[in-house]
């Protein structure tokens, strides 16, 4: 069998191995390696058509490689930063509440998620106390019904950052870091939750 016959298949068997590919990172180191074959078949055996379709696909491939790659590893720098408020400030709105008054009450709408500035929260479901640099409501702006899970009171005067919910769903798949971000935080505050329950429960 000739060399050239040889190429051919290998790169035809390179363009196969990309359709059995799972996850899109090895897809596209395949099909790179296609593309160099494809290059390598049509410039030997004068097929311009597919040596200028493949020499097309190169930077193509290669391109999505790249950014595939930089989404990993942002997602995997991600669980190292915490969820910047200062990022967040431009598009939320400052408020203030006084001690006693209701922040969201168990049933309501969650049409907004609040950052604590200052003062002290309480949890009344839970008996739990928040203090500044908490994010409260977010489980209840991403959960499908969009219903508040518990009712927050202020403990003392406070000082408090509203983003809206429809804004902060834009930035959830805007931003890569402040939806992973996001995520942590609604399944830190979940676990939390059922141990404080199972705790109850238990007593």
């Amino acid at each position: 069998m000739p060399w050239l016959d040889i190429l051919g298949y290998a790169a035809s068997a390179a363009v196969l191995a990309t359709f059995c590919m799972s996850t899109m990172i090895p897809l596209r180191i395949i099909a790179l390696g296609s593309n160099v074959l494809f290059i390598a078949y049509g410039y030997f055996d004068h097929l311009y058509p597919v040596l200028i379709l493949h020499i097309i696909l190169l930077p193509v491939n290669a391109l999505r490689l790249v950014q595939l790659q930089r989404l990993v590893r942002d997602i995997r720098d991600a669980h190292r930063e915490d969820l910047s408020i200062q990022s967040l400030l431009p598009y939320m709105k400052r408020k203030k509440y006084a001690a006693g008054e209701i922040l969201v009450r168990k049933g309501d709408k969650a049409d907004r998620l609040y950052y604590l500035l200052d003062g002290e929260l309480e949890i009344v479901d839970f008996g739990k106390v928040l203090n500044a640099g908490s994010m409260i409501g977010e489980i209840g702006v991403f959960a499908p019904k969009q219903t508040r899970t518990a009712t927050i009171k202020c403990r003392t005067d406070c000082n408090v950052f509203e983003l809206t919910a429809h804004k902060a769903k834009e930035l959830y798949f805007q931003d890569r870091s402040f939806g992973f971000a996001v995520m942590q935080l609604i399944i830190t505050r979940l676990v939390e939750n059922n141990e404080q329950t199972m705790q109850a429960k238990a007593t």
